[in-house]
């Protein structure tokens, strides 16, 4: 196995998954997240339908390296019962998704081929 410096991964991505019914939960979220980091993230557009990859309902936030400690512990400390998919970017979008994805909450199956 060849291992990779973290120095390849250019930034991070979070993708905060909600549905009709969790909605209103998700827009406070999103409310609460730009509340506390006022405008160090970049956050998304709100996406109410299934995006590329994603099966479910979406926005995303960006971040840097820098950043991913206070970052995906503040996500998981406070995302409620929302559902967080979070990849790296190292430029290599379909081995980001598949193979060095993390999930806070619950996870879903991706559509992959989106990204082939």
């Amino acid at each position: 196995m060849t291992f990779r410096d973290t120095s390849a991964i250019d930034s991070w991505h979070a993708h905060i998954y909600f549905d009709a019914n969790s909605r209103d939960a998700a827009w406070t979220f999103r409310e609460q997240i730009e509340a506390h980091w006022g405008g160090q993230l970049q956050i998304g557009r709100f996406h109410e339908r299934p995006v590329g990859p994603h099966p479910m309902w979406s926005y995303q936030l960006g971040f840097t390296q820098a950043q991913f400690a206070d970052v995906v512990g503040w996500l998981t400390l406070n995302h409620g019962a929302l559902d967080v998919f979070l990849h790296p970017n190292t430029g290599d979008a379909l081995r980001d998704h598949r193979d060095a994805a993390v999930w806070i909450g619950r996870s879903y199956e991706l559509v992959l081929k989106s990204l082939m």
